[in-house]
């Protein structure tokens, strides 16, 4: 979380800052042969820094010629090992390019996890298969839950892995059938069949829906057919590949009014269709910060860059059985905590009902309105609108309504008009 610093412990931070930065400098002198190493060597290369090693207590091989033949390779100071406890999140941006197209372009590399989180899954993996902390992954993973759909095992079923992440909360066959069907990390994608998967990518495929299923979400929502998340590559070890999208939405918190009026309307339009949409699953996102989406340099156009919080509710399944309330519109209670970009939600409700403001609701808050919070800011994307806009008060008004209603249902009503007057005012501007 980041939070405002008092103004007395302003220069202390500031002084912890210079001396935290003195410290690298005399490390990066101690460590320079090393360094000069680092720098020169593509550890992308690497078997064990891709933590190939692992599988299959890892995220797939799909990408495994393209990073040992040298055609992944980091940027600047992504080469510095000695960097990587300011990393936490273990995200890299790197070079890609094939040698038959000529020249390079940005990807994002992920490790879906800190260091500390990578760590405590092998200790999980190890602790289930022999009871001690530490063992060969290798041998270990057949004997844990991971395994459990190897062999002739047709179908991958609610049953098996319900509740593992909040991709399968409540996961519906239909939902599980497209995960496997669209599954990357195989040679014979294409079929929702389990028993043309490897027992190796069967693992595989199980341990990233527990342990950070953004890869699937990803690969099951693709980009190409319009949804809203950043492209899949590939995988190597434990290491993803999605394309580059473009600078994190918070840098243009204070871009120009014009510009900041378009990327609300597109966020609302992504509540919109990942609410409702021709395939009838509600993909709620249960994280949502400035740091989750991202906006394309050329065409403006905002993307999900992380998808590890999406809850898939099938809205078929739902109305087929119609669980108590299943047709009660389901209003989200407003959230004014002194935490920035919480939300308040029920995970069962949002499973259990057909119409959902959920999405409406995160992004009004956590993202448009004055209810927003982030960095130490507030005011939400369209803070100070110009003085004729403020004057009228209609966006203010549909804002507050749409973060936190006045009127029973009020939120479903205010972020329909918000779309439209959002459009409206779009085109105005342009």
């Amino acid at each position: 979380m980041w939070r405002l610093v008092p103004p007395k412990l302003g220069r202390l931070s500031r002084s912890l800052k210079l001396a935290a930065l003195g410290s690298l400098l005399v490390l990066m002198v101690l460590h320079s042969p090393s360094l000069l190493a680092s720098w020169q060597r593509n550890e992308l290369a690497d078997r064990r820094f891709l933590q190939l090693n692992k599988c299959p207590a890892c995220f797939g091989t799909s990408w495994c010629r393209r990073f040992l033949n040298g055609q992944v390779v980091f940027e600047a100071w992504g080469r510095l090992r000695l960097l990587d406890f300011l990393n936490v999140k273990n995200v890299y941006f790197a070079q890609y390019g094939e040698p038959r197209e000529g020249g390079r372009r940005r990807v994002v590399l992920k490790r879906l996890g800190s260091q500390r989180e990578l760590a405590q899954l092998d200790q999980s993996i190890c602790k289930r298969a022999t009871g001690r902390p530490r063992c060969d992954l290798l041998q270990a993973m057949p004997r844990t839950e991971f395994a459990r759909l190897n062999g002739d095992v047709r179908l991958l079923t609610p049953e098996a892995v319900e509740g593992w992440s909040d991709l399968v909360h409540c996961p519906s066959q239909r939902l599980l059938d497209r995960l496997v069907r669209r599954y990357a990390e195989t040679k014979d994608s294409g079929s929702f069949l389990l028993r043309n998967l490897k027992d190796s990518e069967r693992m595989q495929l199980l341990l990233t829906l527990a342990f950070n299923p953004e890869p699937l979400v990803l690969q099951s929502f693709p980009s190409d057919e319009g949804w809203p998340f950043a492209k899949y590559l590939g995988a190597c070890g434990r290491m993803v590949a999605v394309n580059y999208v473009g600078e994190e939405l918070w840098s243009y918190f204070n871009a120009p009014w014009e510009k900041r009026v378009d990327l609300a309307w597109q966020l609302m339009e992504i509540a919109e269709q990942l609410t409702n949409n021709d395939f009838e699953f509600a993909l709620y996102l249960l994280d949502v910060s400035f740091d989750n989406f991202a906006v394309g340099p050329r065409d403006g156009k905002v993307i999900i860059v992380d998808a590890e919080n999406v809850l898939v509710a099938d809205k078929r399944l739902i109305r087929q059985n119609k669980p108590e309330n299943w047709d009660v519109w389901y209003e989200s209670k407003f959230d004014d905590c002194d935490k920035e970009a919480c939300l308040s939600f029920s995970k069962e409700i949002l499973c259990a009902r057909a119409t959902v403001d959920h999405n409406y609701y995160a992004v009004c808050q956590n993202l448009l309105s004055r209810h927003a919070t982030w960095r130490g800011t507030s005011g939400g994307l369209l803070h100070d609108p110009p003085s004729e806009i403020a004057k009228d008060g209609r966006l203010e008004a549909l804002l507050d309504e749409c973060a936190n209603p006045k009127k029973r249902y009020g939120r479903f009503q205010a972020a329909k008009e918000l779309r439209e007057y959002l459009a409206q005012l779009s085109n105005n501007v342009r």
